[in-house]
């Protein structure tokens, strides 16, 4: 279960981002990856599912990766199954784009959302993943070919990367 957080009305995509700013100012600042907040919500419900942000969980976990494997815990399903549990109109919201290439050879996010079998209809987005790391990020694009809207949302870019990138050297 989420923990508690304040009312987020539906359809209120900078509350439901702010929430996740909130998480990511949890992750350790480090300088070779970002601070990131992930929130998984039932749109039909109004129910936040799971929330995540990097590093919460042990290895080199992001902050969606996270929830997905809090939700598979609960349903006592392997990641991989998880779409068979999720409410048909899941949601993801995540502070930065959802990864498209690991560096440390752990599975991208973007390919955790897509092997979901379309339970998650849309992704919300604070800012684009910046290229400091791997170049572009073609996750956006390969949701969007899925099948997957992705939706960025405006307003909160400049705390989000500030929040992402403390702990980075210039």
């Amino acid at each position: 279960m989420a923990p508690e957080h304040p009312p987020i009305q539906p359809g209120d995509h900078k509350g439901y981002l702010e929430y996740a700013l909130s998480l990511a100012e949890r992750s350790p600042p480090k300088p070779t990856n970002f601070r990131v907040g992930a929130l998984v919500v039932d749109a039909n419900t109004n129910t936040i599912l799971a929330t995540g942000f990097t590093l919460e969980l042990e290895g080199n976990t992001h902050a969606e990766q996270c929830c997905f494997i809090k939700l598979a815990n609960e349903h006592g399903v392997a990641e991989d199954e998880l779409g068979s549990v999720l409410p048909s109109n899941s949601v993801l919201y995540t502070t930065m784009e959802p990864c498209n290439k690991r560096l440390s050879g752990n599975l991208p996010c973007t390919d955790r959302i897509l092997r979901l079998g379309g339970s998650i209809k849309t992704v919300y987005v604070g800012v684009l993943e910046p290229e400091k790391f791997i170049g572009e990020n073609r996750g956006r694009k390969r949701l969007e070919e899925a099948g997957i809207e992705v939706e960025l949302v405006e307003g909160l870019q400049e705390r989000i990367l500030e929040v992402a990138t403390a702990g980075h050297q210039d």
